[in-house]
């Protein structure tokens, strides 16, 4: 049965729920408050990484979050204030930093990473898509035998889990990547993972949705809900109201906004990003981080990127130049031959990352409203979980069996 829906939201999310809600037959409608051009899903490192199984809420980082607190140019950085959500979110978080919670995230995070990447190969092979998707992995550099060490646990995990994953010497580091120099010990190399240039993909799914009878509606920011009897009756922007069967929140870090008009109190905190991009040839093939420093950097079509950070400070979009610096400075630190020039760093653009407590998404329908589904949360995974997402939010709001388990991101859960 067909219905008409609302998406609220034109980033990765957005999109891809478009996408496969289209593909189901349905009438979507996309409305975002920005030109839809900018923001996370244009700044990302582009990984698709299933290798990513442990989520940012785990053993010892809210012990290492306290101590770099005090280094304005540390790779984590939340900012302490008097806000009500931001104090839930630190309780919920705190609270979430366990092995229990780490233990339960591995096999959900390894399942939608992965139908993800399957997922994306399947878009790659419509005609109508060119996007860059390459396969080449992702290596964990490493410049101590501490950081080494505790990546090869990760990469047992990973094997574990069935991942494809090798530990490298430095010498076999160097028939990798011949063309660089590098000022480390060792490295892992995560083989089950892949990268895209996502602007890219951006623009061809846009393109795509426009020219399939999607309506993209810019520049519109939903003001207000107009909520009854637990559904959503229509939405007011700051233009006009709208009208649907099925709403989609998939704003990012917006999300709390609007959720809290149905009842809804989302725990969601904006974790800002930093790029980089660099057009000289680096000489730079594989996607690497840079451990130690938490920095990614990832061999684009035409440009290499360098990302990192971890900023949770509100939602602003304000560049601090000591975290550029940072960013530079271990690029340096790693590969010895590259410095990035003073107009790449003074270029630089940020992203929002939407971070809930324990580091997995919400994907599906909170009791506190029947027709709106929810797609947030999904911190430095949201490219990794783009397509998954979209096509579980397809699934849901066309009350089909869901291609995976969807329990553990179920919008009300309890932290």
């Amino acid at each position: 049965m067909s219905k008409e829906v609302i998406i609220i939201g034109g980033g990765i999310i957005g999109l891809c729920s478009a996408f496969y809600l289209h593909k189901a037959g349905h009438q979507v409608t996309v409305i975002d408050q920005s030109n839809m051009d900018s923001g996370a899903s244009y700044v990302n490192a582009g990984y698709l990484s299933p290798s990513h199984l442990i989520p940012l809420a785990a053993p010892g980082v809210v012990k290492t979050g306290v101590k770099w607190m005090f280094n304005p140019s540390s790779p984590l950085y939340i900012k302490p204030r008097l806000d009500a959500d931001f104090l839930r979110w630190t309780w919920a978080f705190n609270k979430s930093c366990s092995s229990k919670n780490v233990n339960k995230s591995i096999p959900v995070i390894k399942d939608i990473t992965v139908f993800s990447q399957e997922l994306y190969d399947n878009i790659k092979q419509e005609g109508q898509f060119t996007f860059h998707l390459d396969k080449k992995g992702l290596l964990m550099l490493c410049q101590t035998e501490e950081m080494l060490a505790k990546e090869v646990e990760v990469a047992e995990i990973a094997k574990q889990n069935g991942l494809d994953v090798s530990q490298l010497s430095l010498k076999e580091l160097k028939v990798l990547e011949p063309q660089v120099e590098l000022n480390v010990k060792g490295a892992v190399h995560f083989k089950c993972d892949s990268h895209m240039t996502p602007h890219e993909f951006m623009k061809d799914m846009k393109s795509y949705l426009k020219s399939n009878g999607v309506t993209c509606l810019t520049n519109e920011k939903v003001e207000d809900v107009a909520f009854d009897n637990g559904k959503i009756r229509a939405i007011k922007t700051s233009k006009q109201a709208y009208k649907a069967d099925e709403f989609v929140l998939a704003t990012g870090s917006w999300a709390p906004i609007l959720s809290k008009k149905v009842g809804l109190k989302l725990l969601v905190q904006a974790g800002k990003g930093y790029r980089i991009n660099s057009m000289s040839d680096t000489g730079i093939t594989i996607p690497a981080i840079l451990t130690e420093a938490k920095v990614a950097i990832t061999p684009m079509r035409g440009f290499t990127r360098f990302a990192g950070t971890m900023e949770i400070a509100g939602i602003n979009h304000n560049i601090n130049r000591v975290r550029v610096e940072a960013i530079a400075n271990a690029v340096s630190n790693y590969y010895p031959e590259i410095k990035l020039t003073p107009k790449e760093m003074e270029n630089v653009a940020v992203g929002l990352r939407p971070v809930s407590p324990d580091g997995l998404p919400y994907i599906g329908k909170s009791k506190k409203c029947a027709n709106l589904t929810i797609a947030t949360g999904h911190a430095m995974l949201g490219w990794s979980m783009g397509t998954a997402t979209g096509k579980l939010v397809s699934e849901i709001i066309s009350n089909a069996k869901t291609s995976l388990n969807i329990d553990a991101f179920h919008p009300d859960r309890r932290f």
